[in-house]
């Protein structure tokens, strides 16, 4: 971190100003400027690892955000990241956005794809291509060989507008990936003759999800609404709901005739896309026989799993 006492020795610095203190060679201006970017790239990381000893030593942290005016999804996320990436896997040569895409990732993938993005030189955006491009070629080789009559799914859709390179509430807690990547996988050859899909999704991916429905070999029925209690701002309204779509391939009607409220009212949890387990118990009320969870994120007794975090 030398370069960053040449700031002291040329400049006085105010929290809105810098000023030469001196006439400055163009090295020494080089040398400025290159210390200013050395602490751009450097602060996130500082922040990260000062909110992990907090949270440590004396608890969460919502009144710093209270009085410096952070966001606390940003804090959170900002300390998330350097608490999964240990300091001699972190690459100078890198911002701190190359590191939030690999954040959640295993230490030996971590690795990988920052050498990757050294090697190559690669944009935030290009890294974080690459890393979804090798989970989907992951995620089709491994898809598992039996066959289900209750398929659950939670696709991790990537919507159509852009996301700026460090939005990181969805994309780094899953690789998210396209309509048609998700409506290629052979899932139509997990299913028995007669089954039943369901399927998450949300209402601006609503219409394109029916492709993916029509390509797993399924026909859409009906669906269930969960209504989350708190709202989400939204580009047209403020969002407080998900759809659970029920869908057949052949004869399918439920095995128990009872009928459930359409409408289920249940509060969010904290957990990043974390569904109600109240849906489990209205599919394994409804339909019994080999039920297996798509993009799964935890293991659930009486089925089977598959999906990177279920492992």
């Amino acid at each position: 971190m030398g370069e960053l006492a040449k700031i002291e020795n040329y400049c006085e610095l105010s929290k809105t100003n810098l000023s030469f203190k001196r006439e400055v060679s163009k090295d020494e201006w080089m040398d400025v400027f290159k210390a200013l970017k050395q602490v751009e790239g450097c602060v996130q990381f500082w922040i990260g690892d000062c909110l992990a000893y907090r949270q440590q030593k004396w608890g969460m942290y919502d009144d710093i955000a209270e009085e410096t005016g952070y966001d606390k999804t940003t804090l959170r996320h900002i300390k998330d990241t350097t608490e999964n990436i240990e300091n001699v896997r972190r690459r100078t040569e890198l911002t701190f956005s190359h590191h939030i895409e690999v954040a959640f990732l295993s230490p030996e993938k971590q690795e990988l794809f920052l050498n990757k993005a050294v090697e190559e030189n690669l944009s935030v955006r290009e890294l974080r291509e690459k890393i979804r491009r090798a989970d989907i070629e992951e995620k089709s080789s491994e898809l598992p060989t039996g066959k289900y009559r209750i398929l659950y799914a939670d696709p991790p859709w990537k919507y159509n507008n852009s996301m700026p390179s460090n939005f990181i509430e969805q994309a780094n807690h899953y690789q998210l990936m396209t309509v048609d990547e998700i409506a290629g996988m052979k899932i139509k050859d997990l299913a028995e003759d007669n089954a039943v899909l369901f399927i998450w999704v949300t209402s601006p991916i609503l219409k394109e999800a029916f492709s993916v429905i029509q390509s797993w070999g399924f026909e859409y029925k009906t669906s269930f609404v969960w209504d989350k209690i708190k709202h989400n701002m939204g580009h047209y309204n403020s969002v407080r709901h998900e759809l659970l779509l029920v869908c057949t391939k052949g004869s399918c009607t439920p095995d128990n005739l009872k009928l459930f409220d359409s409408v289920q009212s249940i509060e969010k949890s904290t957990i990043h896309s974390e569904k109600p387990k109240e849906f489990y118990d209205i599919i394994e009320t409804l339909y019994k026989g080999n039920k297996i969870e798509l993009f799964a994120r935890s293991k659930r007794e009486g089925w089977a799993s598959w999906g990177n975090e279920s492992e």
